[in-house]
């Protein structure tokens, strides 16, 4: 029986580096992007959960805190699949057809 997670628990990761990682540091987000080689609205976007956790990103945390890039990718996915079942009533699909016919 596969275990599913309560949708309140998904948290954006970029809410979660910015409030358990980024500030902790005291590291203003100037000084991170200026450290990460990216604008302080690629960080901006990403904390505010408007972009969501690239690879390339993660593993700039990994590399400047030392958390697994991987762990933050499977909390994107996480967040990403909340999302998702959240709205699948909206999700219109059409049955596939087991044997194809030409349309006419």
């Amino acid at each position: 029986m596969a275990m599913t997670m309560h949708p309140s628990l998904a948290v954006h990761p970029g809410d979660w580096l910015k409030s358990e990682v980024v500030d902790p540091h005291g590291v203003s987000i100037n000084r991170l992007a200026a450290c990460f080689h990216v604008t302080r609205q690629t960080l901006s976007n990403l904390f505010n959960g408007h972009t969501a956790l690239s690879a390339d990103m993660a593993i700039r945390f990994e590399k400047a805190f030392g958390v697994k890039a991987d762990t933050l990718m499977r909390m994107q996915t996480t967040y990403d699949m909340a999302q998702a079942r959240a709205r699948a009533d909206d999700i219109v699909v059409d049955k596939v057809l087991t044997t194809y016919t030409q349309p006419e």
